[in-house]
């Protein structure tokens, strides 16, 4: 005898928890896996583990919540629904008036629950919950029962879900603070990701500049590229860095200067760092990747650049594509931001002249000057006693001569 699987999936997105779960049970004799199907204590029956369903318990039903800034989602595998014998139209909220859409993202076909959160009441949201950190949302997807002549015979799908979300409190301050940063939006699925660049003055990360940066030549340049919503779910790979005298990233005046290409290392200088652990870091390893460089300038004017990456994300269970291989390097090209990449670009950030004391240089060069200007006035000098002594030698003798 086969019915449903039990799910039971906690994830962290959007600053929120998200929590579903179905009941059910499975065939005791397809029970062998562990990981994917639970045995009773008398192993008499069994339940399909989170995210499985199926005979053998072998299909993943891809559930996800997804806990957006305006929006509340709920999806799964269209077959995950067609084997329950649950149709699209017999869908809903509790509210049966909020149905279920089909969906096609990426080639794979979902049924999917989307509601913002001014929609949250009207389909029969459970009442809010709040304390003094956080406030929930909770919801149910549903299934009508399916009726065959007067007997009903598959189970009615029920799956609950909660988002739950940092209370949000204003705190005044006598001063304003406003970092120097860049930010750009993503949309991953049914997602928008906010991703942000950010500069630091020194290794702790802790203080950003709140106006365009001057940092002097060699100088360490603190660089932050993060997730801001939603926080600590997706994956983040810097893809491609340059440096331009441009803000315009594709510019073709001016000078151009490579960081790093496919996420990979091409200036020198640059490190990845951690944080965290005080050690080295690396790219593509969590939501907030920490990198520096050596501050340089151009050999043209002006003294001054600006900073463009390109950044993708990955979810959790493909970190292999946010793995840069470092064996090959290809060129650059054109920046086409797709729809889980984004372009970010920083600027400027002023290379900073330190006043300095003439060199030795300039000295060799005025003391000769000075020395030949010395020289020639004691000459001339010279030049002006011997002719006034002529002068007088002259006169003396011209007095001599008349006496005679």
């Amino acid at each position: 005898m086969f019915c449903l699987k039990q799910l039971s999936v906690l994830l962290m997105l959007l600053l929120g928890l998200t929590h579903h779960s179905v009941e059910g049970a499975c065939s005791v004799y397809h029970c062998s896996n562990s990981t994917r199907c639970v045995l009773s204590k008398d192993q008499r029956s069994c339940k399909c583990a989170s995210g499985y369903y199926a005979d053998k318990c072998d299909r993943n039903a891809d559930v996800k919540v997804i806990c957006g800034k305006d929006f509340i989602t709920i999806r799964a595998l269209e077959d995950y629904f067609k084997y329950h014998n649950a149709p699209l139209q017999s869908l809903h909220l509790p509210n049966k008036l909020c149905h279920v859409q089909r969906e096609v993202i990426n080639g794979v076909t979902y049924y999917m629950s989307r509601i913002s959160k001014d929609k949250y009441l009207e389909c029969g949201g459970k009442p809010l919950e709040k304390n003094f950190t956080h406030i929930s949302y909770t919801l149910s997807l549903l299934s009508e029962p399916q009726v065959t002549g007067n007997i009903i015979r598959d189970p009615v799908i029920k799956m609950d879900y909660t988002c739950v979300y940092p209370y949000t409190r204003t705190v005044s301050l006598p001063f304003q603070i406003i970092p120097f940063s860049t930010e750009t939006v993503m949309r991953v699925d049914d997602l928008d990701a906010r991703v942000q660049l950010i500069l630091y003055t020194d290794h702790s990360y802790t203080k950003a500049y709140s106006s365009a940066p001057a940092i002097e030549l060699r100088d360490k340049v603190y660089v932050e590229v993060s997730v801001v919503e939603p926080a600590d779910f997706f994956l983040l790979l810097v893809d491609e860095c340059w440096a331009t005298q441009s803000f315009q990233p594709n510019t073709t005046r001016g000078s151009v200067h490579t960081l790093l290409q496919n996420g990979c290392v091409r200036d020198r200088t640059l490190s990845f760092l951690n944080t965290t652990e005080g050690q080295s870091g690396r790219n593509g390893g969590s939501s907030t990747i920490h990198f520096s460089f050596d501050m340089f300038r151009f050999t043209t004017e002006s003294y001054e650049l600006y900073l463009h990456c390109t950044v993708q994300l990955c979810e959790p269970a493909d970190h292999k594509s946010c793995t840069p291989s470092c064996s090959s390097i290809s060129k650059r090209e054109a920046v086409r931001a797709g729809p889980t990449q984004g372009l970010l670009s920083y600027g400027p950030i002023w290379v900073e002249i330190p006043n300095r004391p003439p060199s030795s240089t300039v000295m060799a060069v005025v003391l000769p000057i000075a020395g030949v200007w010395t020289v020639g006035v004691f000459v001339i000098i010279l030049i002006m006693v011997a002719k006034a002594g002529n002068k007088r030698l002259a006169l003396k003798a011209s007095q001599l001569m008349d006496s005679y």
